[in-house]
């Protein structure tokens, strides 16, 4: 399975909206924002960041910041969704996801700032979400949460995924989605683009 190219991915940035209209850009997390990365997760409640990482921290361990950090890498990126807040861009959600090209199938995991939870925003990214998978051609994407996250639960089903017990650990839960639109249909438009820029680049049967 082909995938876009590193250079290729860094010119998309997806503007969405939150339940009340406001705009929020979600783009690749860069090394300039190291810092306000490591801001947000040390502003997250410790329920918040134990329901996203399934333990007890306090912060981002280096080795995990730098993880966080290298887009593309081993097929896993990171994004960061901002809102300006006083005049400053401000990281209000992160999504990490990965692709495994093997089983066509793309993981991932998500958190939102307390402050901003309740406005729509991490169904927003679900769907955002759904357009990257797709545009890397994945049939599946899937997430992991404690069966203790409600909230995560009840996120995951009203975005229509099933749920399975988790095949390694009884504390997790996770659920799955099909992803069957074709490029051509891909509701952002960006990554529409990207799909259809992929498909072409891909040789022909007969070729």
């Amino acid at each position: 399975m082909s995938t876009l190219r590193l250079e290729d991915l860094k010119q998309y940035s997806d503007v969405l909206r939150t339940r009340q209209g406001e705009p929020l850009t979600v783009r690749f997390v860069e090394s300039r924002d190291t810092e306000e990365l490591q801001h947000y997760f040390r502003s997250l409640s410790t329920r918040s960041r134990y329901n996203r990482f399934f333990g007890a921290i306090s912060e981002l361990p280096k080795g995990l910041l730098n993880d966080f950090l290298e887009i593309g890498e081993r097929e896993r990126f990171t994004v960061v969704a901002t809102k300006m807040v006083d005049g400053f861009e401000t990281i209000v959600a992160e999504m990490r996801y990965a692709l495994h090209a093997e089983t066509a199938t793309v993981e991932f995991g998500l958190s939102v700032d307390d402050r901003w939870q309740g406005q729509g925003i991490a169904t927003a990214l679900l769907k955002n979400l759904e357009c990257r998978a797709a545009a890397l051609g994945a049939e599946h994407l899937f997430g992991d949460t404690l069966r203790s996250n409600e909230t995560m639960i009840l996120l995951a089903r009203k975005s229509g995924f099933a749920f399975v017990n988790h095949p390694d650990d009884w504390k997790l839960v996770r659920f799955d989605k099909e992803i069957t639109i074709a490029p051509k249909d891909i509701p952002c438009a960006s990554w529409r683009l990207a799909a259809l820029s992929r498909q072409a680049d891909r040789p022909s049967a007969s070729a």
